[in-house]
């Protein structure tokens, strides 16, 4: 089920268990995990996008099934101003699919700035360019599901 609210989404999860946060882009989705307390959020890994949503689908179930996750946190990259462009409907749209795949409650967490400061950490960590191109997108997925964490700890 997809929830708008985030309370919403906290009060349909079971307690004492694993989140995972989603940065969904055109080519890949940045994957990162929480530990079973939802104190910290960590980068875990970076699924290539196939042709098909199936195939995305899978790779990502897998990872969920393997961790023990109980419910999804997916970026939502809303513009600067606030308002959903194209990518946002993209977004809402892959949501929309998984969800009729597994029961975990998906949730959205505003994502602007997300890439940007996950790429401010990997040049303060002195990270190679092509070394920050092969783990962006699952630190920002990190950034996201941190966010969204630290939220639900103040609900």
């Amino acid at each position: 089920m997809i929830h708008e609210d985030i309370a919403d989404f906290a009060s349909a999860l079971p307690p004492m268990t694993a989140l995972a946060g989603l940065d969904y882009g055109d080519k890949t989705i940045g994957v990162a995990v929480s530990d079973g307390m939802r104190q910290v959020a960590t980068p875990l890994d970076t699924i290539r996008r196939g042709k098909k949503f199936t195939q995305d689908a899978d790779a990502l179930i897998a990872i969920l099934d393997k961790r023990g996750i109980s419910g999804l946190v997916l970026g939502l990259p809303r513009n600067m101003d606030g308002t959903e462009g194209p990518r946002c409907q993209k977004t809402r749209a892959f949501a929309r699919n998984l969800s009729r795949l597994t029961d975990r409650p998906i949730t959205f967490w505003d994502e602007r700035l997300s890439t940007v400061a996950a790429e401010r950490a990997l040049l303060e960590a002195d990270t190679s360019r092509a070394k920050r191109a092969g783990v962006i997108d699952h630190v920002a997925a990190g950034y996201i599901l941190q966010g969204a964490l630290d939220r639900m700890r103040h609900l």
